[in-house]
């Protein structure tokens, strides 16, 4: 097989290319380059045929989830649309192998467990106040308040929280579905119970004494906070501790935890599927549908009404 062409842009005029790199965000960057890789490694090449693309992901079927071989499609789709190729992710046989991988999926794919309200109180019943403490807390309320994605988690800076006088308004400057960078506002109000996200970002923000740069960083053994950012990894390596130092079962459980808890819990309590997509940013009802229906299991469960 021909050495495969990652895509390029130095062919281009200077101004068009500059325009092309910066179409793209840093993460998505970074992403096609490992996916294409990985392609190369396994011997494909750019342009390729649908019969070496449908083989591609026949090898891959077991080892990968069916949402990672859908973003290597998706790489393997732009790079034949930079080099002007005819990309055959839209054939027949591909589409076909792709249902086949998906349906032998279907009963072995796990989502996160929600980390829902009740359990992330209990969570935050047994922490104290070092300043892992004080930044996991924060963490956590904001994470699961926001509805954010890891990735929107740790990507605040101190500069995107305004006060305002019902909490915090929250400037996400790019997401997961905002490849664009337009930007959306998420309102944090202020918490009823003990269990306040307002309070307790405020909290982070004065003892940490956090004036710009990253909301979310590193604390080491010794309590010294990190000039950087956390990783995303980062933020389920501190749910799945917290969980477990509370006394729960951390398998399962994960960064979008928070994100997949708010949703289900909120629909638990009976809000309109339009305000948790207001928060979350979801793009449809579809979308948060797995939530809603795991939040109302038991609102009207018809064996309530006979046992």
């Amino acid at each position: 097989m021909h050495k495969p062409r990652s895509p390029r842009t130095h062919d281009l005029p200077t101004g068009v290319a500059e325009l092309v790199a910066s179409s793209l965000s840093d993460n998505s960057k970074r992403a096609y380059r490992s996916d294409l890789a990985h392609f190369e490694r396994w011997g494909g090449a750019i342009p390729c045929s649908d019969e070496v693309l449908a083989a591609y992901l026949s090898a891959h079927a077991d080892e990968h989830t069916v949402a990672t071989l859908s973003r290597r499609l998706a790489s393997i789709a732009k790079a034949h649309a930079v080099v002007g190729a005819q990309s055959p992710t839209t054939s027949f046989l591909v589409k076909a192998t792709m249902r086949g991988i998906a349906r032998r999926h279907s009963g072995t794919q796990r989502q996160a467990k929600p980390l829902l309200r009740e359990d992330l109180f209990a969570v935050l019943a047994g922490m104290g106040e070092r300043p892992k403490d004080i930044r996991d807390r924060a963490l956590l309320l904001i994470g699961f308040a926001g509805g954010f994605r890891r990735s929107e988690l740790v990507g605040l800076d101190v500069g995107d929280i305004e006060h305002v006088r019902q909490g915090f308004v929250v400037r996400l400057r790019r997401s997961k579905t905002d490849q664009l960078g337009q930007g959306r506002k998420i309102g944090i109000p202020f918490g009823r119970t003990r269990w306040c996200p307002v309070a307790a970002l405020s909290q982070l923000v004065t003892t940490a004494v956090l004036e710009e740069g990253p909301l979310f960083r590193p604390i080491d053994r010794h309590d010294r906070m990190a000039e950087q950012r956390l990783s995303g990894e980062a933020v389920s390596t501190i749910v799945r501790e917290r969980l477990s130092a509370a006394g729960f079962d951390p398998i399962g459980y994960s960064g979008h935890s928070l994100r997949a808890g708010f949703a289900t819990s909120a629909a638990q309590a009976g809000a309109p599927s339009w305000k948790i997509r207001a928060q979350t940013g979801h793009g449809s009802d579809a979308m948060l549908a797995r939530y809603i229906r795991d939040g109302e299991l038991f609102v009207g469960n018809a064996a309530a009404v006979v046992l």
